[in-house]
């Protein structure tokens, strides 16, 4: 069985499938989904299709290309957001530098506050960091010697060791998606490979990136089963092995998450 514990069951790509997609994933042997926030203004949306599906959780929090929009909400807010039953997580919240869609000012700001709204919850904060390893050390380290550790995921990783290797020291988890399946991904693959097998998570990011052999087309949460194969290959394993280690990470540090009480088998190409 898998996880796939960062996807956007809310955006519009999903919408006239849902319960399809919902199937297909269940199908693959993907027990377990958790749709993402993107922005808090939308979280009845998210708590609404968690509450339609057993299996799917939510988070709540504000991307960093939207952190301009919804500067200034306090970390109280997203605590009393994230009490329902069904909110396992924080965020996503981070850094990007590659779009900078939003002043870096404010999505430091935005961070720094999901930070604090994880440490209150104990819920893990998903961390969305693209081109600002650097920046999201420094957030990181000063969160750390300051107040002590707290639970976070670098959700889809593409960054360098240094980053997966020192948040890996500080307690926290790292994530890949489909970007570690394409050709060109000798680097990030050497990366995943470093990561201690106790620290690592799979996802889609659905509906982008959607792994060999279905790059190109609108990723979905099945897919990850070939992500997952991916990532097995690298630390020498089998599909199997690297389910249930990954399935185990995931219900030990999203503690509000329950494992369901039937088994499924995980199906095609990347399962043989």
């Amino acid at each position: 069985m898998l996880v796939d514990h960062h996807c956007h069951l809310d955006f519009p790509q999903f919408a006239d499938d849902l319960d399809g997609l919902v199937t297909r994933a269940k199908t693959a042997g993907v027990e377990t989904l958790v749709t993402i926030s993107t922005l808090i203004s939308k979280v009845d949306t998210y708590r609404g299709i968690a509450e339609r599906y057993d299996n799917v959780y939510f988070s709540v929090g504000t991307h960093p290309h939207n952190a301009d929009e919804e500067r200034g909400i306090p970390a109280s807010e997203i605590v009393r957001l994230s009490e329902h039953p069904k909110c396992v997580a924080v965020g996503e919240a981070g850094l990007d530098y590659h779009y900078q869609n939003a002043s870096i000012e404010n999505q430091e700001a935005g961070f720094c506050t999901h930070i604090e709204a994880a440490r209150q919850t104990g819920l893990p904060l998903e961390i969305h960091t693209r081109e600002a390893d650097d920046h999201t050390l420094r957030v990181l380290r000063d969160a750390v010697d300051n107040d002590g550790p707290f639970k976070a995921v670098l959700h889809c990783f593409t960054g360098g060791p240094a980053l997966a290797m020192e948040a890996v020291a500080m307690g926290m988890m790292v994530s890949f998606s489909g970007v570690v399946t394409f050709k060109k991904a000798e680097e990030l693959r050497a990366v995943a490979a470093d990561i201690p097998l106790d620290r690592i998570l799979v996802e889609t990011d659905a509906p982008y990136l959607a792994p060999t052999p279905h790059r190109g087309r609108t990723n979905e949460p099945a897919y990850v089963v070939h992500t997952a194969k991916a990532l097995a290959d690298v630390h020498g394993i089998t599909l199997r092995e690297f389910a249930a280690a990954t399935s185990d990470n995931f219900y030990r540090y999203y503690t509000k998450a329950r494992r369901p009480g039937t088994a499924a088998t995980l199906t095609g190409d990347a399962a043989e």
